[in-house]
C-alpha cells in the first residue's frame, strides 16, 4: 500500500498549484509550509517521498534534508528539492546531502510529475525487496547493516557520509561486479546528476580513507571503474 507525498513549500499558490498537477496524475500529495508541521506528520504516517523546498521560514531545505537523512526511520524515503536556487554549487550540495534529485523553478509541471513518478519507480514500496536488500553485506573485514545504517570495518565502526554508505552499499551488493563511473553516478546520484565522473573518484578516495586497512576491498578497475572484492 502506498503513501502520500510529502510536500514542503511556504509559497502558497506554488504549493497549490504543485499539490494540483500530481493529484490530477493519481498521486497523492499533502502540502506543508514549514519543517515543524512536516514532522508532525511524520510522527503520524511516513510519505514515500519527500519534496522540499530550500528557502523556508525557520528551518530551510537543506537542514531538513540533513535530518530526514540522518533520522534511521527516514533515511532511505526519497527526496526531490524543488527550488528556485539552482546554481551548480546549490545542487551538488543538495545532492551531496543526500537529495534524489533537484528540480529548479520555474519547471513544468509535465517535468515535474515524470520525475516524481521516476523516483517512485525507484524506490518502490516493496517489502519484500526491502527485507532482501535490508540484510547485511559481509565483504573481507567489512559488515554493512542497511537497516541500522552502519558499517564496520576489522571490528571498529565506521561513520560515512550518505552518499558514501550508498556508494559502498552498491558495490557490496554486487561483489566481484565491476560499475562504470557513469553506472555509479546514475544509481547513487541519479539520471539527472550534471556533474562529471571525478564525483565518483573523490568518493571512492574518501571512502578508502575512512576503511582503513580494509579497503582493500574496493578495486580499480582501470580503464572502466570499479568493484568490490573479498581479498582475503
Amino acid at each position: 500500500m502506498s503513501q502520500p507525498i510529502y510536500y514542503v513549500e511556504d509559497d502558497l499558490n506554488v504549493r497549490n498549484l504543485t499539490i494540483y498537477a500530481l493529484e490530477q496524475t493519481g498521486l497523492e500529495i499533502k502540502g506543508f509550509s514549514t519543517a515543524n508541521e512536516l514532522y508532525a506528520a511524520c510522527a503520524v504516517e511516513l510519505p514515500d517521498l519527500f519534496i522540499l523546498d530550500i528557502m523556508l521560514p525557520g528551518e530551510d531545505g537543506i537542514s531538513i534534508l540533513k535530518r530526514l537523512r540522518n533520522d534511521a526511520v527516514t533515511a532511505d524515503i526519497p527526496i526531490m528539492m524543488l527550488t528556485a536556487r539552482g546554481t551548480e554549487y546549490d545542487v551538488v550540495t543538495g545532492l551531496d546531502t543526500g537529495a534524489d534529485d533537484y528540480i529548479r523553478k520555474p519547471f513544468s509541471m509535465m517535468e515535474l510529475v515524470s520525475r516524481v513518478k521516476a523516483l517512485l519507480r525507484r524506490h518502490p514500496h516493496d517489502t519484500k525487496a526491502e527485507d532482501e536488500s535490508g540484510s547485511a553485506k559481509t565483504l573481507g573485514k567489512v559488515v554493512l547493516c542497511p537497516k541500522q545504517h552502519s558499517v564496520e570495518a576489522d571490528g571498529e565502526e565506521v561513520s560515512l557520509a550518505n552518499k558514501e554508505f550508498e556508494l559502498l552499499h552498491l558495490l557490496m551488493q554486487s561483489p566481484g561486479q565491476v560499475f562504470s563511473r557513469e553506472q555509479i553516478l546514475e544509481a547513487i546520484w541519479g539520471w539527472t546528476y550534471t556533474g562529471n565522473t571525478r564525483t565518483v573518484d573523490v568518493h571512492i578516495q574518501t571512502l578508502r580513507q575512512k576503511l582503513g586497512s580494509s579497503a582493500e576491498i574496493i578495486e580499480t578497475v582501470r580503464g572502466v571503474g570499479y568493484r568490490a572484492r573479498d581479498k582475503s
